[in-house]
């Protein structure tokens, strides 16, 4: 079927059981550019007759697929999720013990916030043969394309990533605070951007100066890409005036102010304060 359709559901009927399990392939879609894809990751979606997918996974790579090709949606968004994760697991479990090997495409790695991890566990679990493709991640590639490395002798002997979204029992983001405002680091936040003015916020209460270099990069390596850049006390203002969307990647630290004179010219517009 074409990529442009609408995607394919099975129903919920039981499949037939085969002898054996067929393996299920974990790919890493990377961050949407077809041409950042691993060549592993391209022989098995060029090969794959049966594909679930994310909602990040761009549409430039979903036409690797060949024609005919079998493609189940089972993406989730915010506040709407096409088939909660449990139901994902399930159903890659009862598609490979009927026989049919599978590729199951996330964005970016898979290990990293795509909840990979938990959909390996369960195949495992099951009994089920599978591999993992890692993909370049989204952190990796914003900061490639945003001029912003990850690491840096004078600016970042470390790298943390961490969940915006991430709250506790009283509804007040979760995250260790302490750990996340510590000096000479580089801080990746995915899915920041609701809460963007709290994060900014509670990392300048713990620490970090109000003035730290801070930046979104949004739809990284995609066409219509975007940075903003400007500082923990201005950014959370610029995402709002340039109306930053998800997804989007919030880049903490030093390394932000190379931006200048390392970023990829120009087909990402480049808005807010330089620095």
């Amino acid at each position: 079927m074409s990529v442009l359709d609408e995607p394919l559901f099975f129903s919920p009927a039981p499949l037939p059981a085969s002898p054996r399990a067929a393996r299920v392939t974990l790919v890493g879609a990377g961050p949407g550019d077809p041409e950042l894809l691993t060549v592993r990751a391209e022989r098995a979606l060029r090969r794959a007759s049966l594909v679930l997918y994310d909602h990040l996974v761009s549409r430039d790579v979903l036409r690797l697929v060949p024609e005919g090709a079998d493609l189940i949606y089972v993406g989730k968004e915010s506040a709407h999720h096409t088939l909660p994760q449990e139901d994902i697991c399930a159903l890659m479990i009862r598609l490979a013990r009927s026989g049919r090997a599978l590729v199951r495409l996330k964005g970016g790695d898979p290990f990293i916030f795509g909840r990979g991890g938990e959909e390996a566990q369960a195949l495992a679990a099951a009994g089920v043969p599978f591999e993992v493709v890692p993909g370049i991640s989204a952190a990796q590639a914003a900061a490639a394309e945003a001029g912003m490395p990850l690491t840096h002798r004078d600016h970042a002997a470390s790298v943390v990533l961490a969940t915006g979204h991430r709250r506790s029992e009283a509804g007040v983001l979760d995250m260790d605070w302490a750990a996340l405002a510590r000096p000479r680091q580089t801080v990746v936040i995915y899915m920041g951007v609701s809460t963007l003015a709290s994060i900014c916020a509670q990392l300048t209460a713990h620490g970090l100066g109000a003035d730290t270099p801070a930046a979104l990069v949004e739809r990284a390596s995609q066409p219509d890409s975007r940075r903003v850049v400007g500082s923990l006390r201005t950014l959370p203002g610029l995402a709002v005036l340039h109306a930053v969307r998800s997804p989007a990647l919030l880049i903490v630290g030093g390394v932000v102010g190379l931006h200048a004179t390392l970023a990829a010219p120009a087909r990402c517009a480049l808005a807010g304060q330089p620095g």
